[in-house]
């Protein structure tokens, strides 16, 4: 699931519907016109939460958080949403450090996980099996977030518990997305990626997400109903584009597309990328890639497709539907030839032996590879927003953002699919 930042709110992919929901446990919010009220967000954390925070603050960490008082810990709200919930912990300027303990960490709540997959209407064993699932998503992001820690490719783990976990506090700010067209800072994330590309991780390594995950969304699509007006006639609409039919003949596309398996983001946009604070001037080493929940293996065409498709969609937007959409904003094949240029340099140690011709066709080759798994994607979140229309108490214009993906999916379509 996509990772939204609306309102300042998070719809995290820890609360998949890939992840968590079965084919037959699918829990909605009420269709109704009322809209969906703000979730209240205290700057200070009640009690209990503050003090199971100082809690694990002492016990995980090491150096002048074991002589703490609760009284001089100090803890704020980062941002509160329907699942993660984040916190900033520090330790007083009054407080001198001890060893090479960091004086701030981020505390992140999982908070609502696992109702998520829990429909009241199911079967005992269904709710079993869902309650599953997310425990198991939670246990597979984890180890994936250990790994990449380790590997200095994501943030440090302090500590792991079941409610949580405690992680470096990186001083930094998310990508605007218009800094993605920005020649230096793609040639990072082109890099970035394809270090990312290169892990051997111990996950599943068959490419089943992609279309697992998509036939289980169509499925649950094909179910949904909307009561309110104004609803179904912006889902009908999209069901008459026969999304059976279309998902069948994508399927055929890409089977035909040579794409190599490797362990994917599957969610690089600009608000997974990060600007770290004092870096911005500098021409390398200024990013880092953040949010691996939705990570696994998959097809290399999609994650660089599917990045390619996020240059067009700006997530920051105060008024409904909450985003914004410039199909101009989509790469250049140029601008796309410099982002793969970078990227083979990068994952491809003998690319720079190549010559001047053979590596225009490996470009060229790879060009027409992305593009056409940037149809997967618009697919995919256009897919996953509808659900989001019946699921998600986030203020957000999701039937809205579906249909643009299926409408940016035609247009490219018409380009690529032949």
């Amino acid at each position: 699931m996509k990772t939204k930042f609306i309102n300042g709110v998070s719809s995290s992919p820890s609360m998949s519907l890939g992840l968590l929901v079965t084919e037959n446990a699918l829990q909605v919010q009420p269709d109704t016109e009322e809209d969906c009220k703000e979730l209240v967000r205290p700057d200070q954390p009640d009690l209990d939460t503050q003090r199971k925070a100082y809690l694990w603050c002492r016990e995980f960490l090491h150096g002048a958080w074991k002589s703490l008082a609760e009284d001089d810990f100090h803890i704020t709200i980062i941002r509160g949403g329907l699942s993660n919930k984040l916190f900033l912990c520090c330790l007083p300027d009054s407080v001198d450090t001890v060893w090479d303990e960091p004086r701030s960490v981020l505390l992140r709540l999982y908070g609502a996980i696992l109702q998520m997959s829990c429909n009241k209407g199911d079967s005992r064993q269904s709710n079993k099996e869902n309650h599953f699932q997310g425990a198991e998503a939670m246990v597979l992001e984890s180890v994936m977030f250990a790994i990449l820690a380790e590997r200095e490719l994501g943030p440090k783990l302090y500590g792991i518990f079941p409610q949580g976990r405690l992680e470096q506090y990186v001083p930094s700010r998310k990508l605007d997305t218009c800094e993605l067209s920005e020649p230096s800072i793609s040639a990072e994330v082109a890099e970035k990626m394809a270090k990312f590309h290169g892990m051997r991780m111990p996950f599943n390594k068959e490419p089943k997400w992609l279309f697992g995950t998509m036939d289980k969304y169509l499925n649950q699509v094909m179910r949904l109903n909307f009561t309110r007006e104004s609803h179904l006639r912006r889902f009908n609409r999209l069901l008459s584009y026969n999304l059976p039919q279309e998902m069948e003949m994508l399927k055929s596309l890409l089977e035909s597309t040579h794409s190599p398996v490797v362990f994917c983001h599957n969610d690089c946009q600009e608000g997974n990328v990060l600007l770290l604070k004092g870096r911005q001037s500098s021409d390398k080493q200024k990013l880092m890639l953040i949010d691996f929940e939705y990570s696994s293996y998959n097809y290399r065409g999609f994650d660089i497709g599917n990045h390619f498709c996020e240059w067009m969609y700006d997530y920051s937007c105060e008024e409904f539907p909450f985003f914004k959409i410039n199909a101009h904003a989509y790469p250049s094949k140029a601008q796309q030839l410099h982002f793969i240029d970078s990227y083979l340099r990068e994952s491809d140690r003998g690319f720079d032996n190549l010559s001047e011709e053979d590596q225009m066709k490996l470009k060229e080759e790879m060009y027409v590879e992305v593009n056409r798994f940037s149809l997967a994607s618009h697919f995919f979140w256009g897919l996953w927003s509808i659900i989001q229309a019946r699921l998600s108490t986030i203020k957000f214009g999701y039937l809205d953002y579906a249909q643009a993906r299926f409408d940016a999916y035609f247009q490219q379509k018409k380009i690529w699919a032949v």
